[in-house]
């Protein structure tokens, strides 16, 4: 027998490797367009397309967001008109609070001078009070008053007496 050297070894199997990945990439190009072509014919068969359906879904998508947006728009706008109007009438409570002090301030200035005016009034009401209560007790003579008021009564009903007769 013929025994063959480590050289010859070798090449018989790169002889062997050699002839096998043309048919490994045979047998993987052929898997690759079954795969491609059972996929198209499903979709073919069932009328569903995933990318269809995600172009239509993305739209969808885009629609809603486009929307919301609006809507937001929308809201933002509403908020800055309330909050407008509020500031607005903020300002004519504020312009009405700063009236209605400065009417305050001068009813006090008048409940203040009315004050003072009370109290010089009752004090020159104590002060006739207090005069004429000393005119009284130093007028020595009320019972004189009283007894000439009768003799000019007595003496207007003599007269008319004597008038008659």
């Amino acid at each position: 027998m013929i025994e063959l050297a480590p050289r010859d070894v070798r090449t018989n199997a790169i002889a062997r490797i050699s002839g096998q990945p043309i048919a490994v990439g045979v047998a993987a190009l052929v898997l690759l367009v079954m795969g491609i072509g059972s996929i198209t014919l499903w979709r073919a068969y069932t009328g569903n397309a995933p990318e269809l359906d995600r172009i239509v879904a993305s739209r969808q998508l885009q629609a809603r967001a486009t929307q919301a947006s609006e809507q937001l728009v929308e809201k933002t706008k509403g908020l800055e008109a309330t909050q407008q109007e509020s500031i607005d009438q903020l300002q004519v409570v504020q312009d009405q609070l700063q009236t209605v002090r400065r009417l305050l301030a001068a009813q006090q200035a008048d409940t203040r001078k009315l004050s003072e005016q009370m109290a010089t009034l009752t004090e020159s009401i104590d002060g006739l009070r207090q005069s004429f209560a000393s005119a009284r007790s130093d007028d020595p003579a009320p019972s004189v008053r009283k007894s000439s008021r009768k003799k000019v009564y007595r003496s207007a009903n003599r007269k008319r007496g004597k008038s008659q007769g």
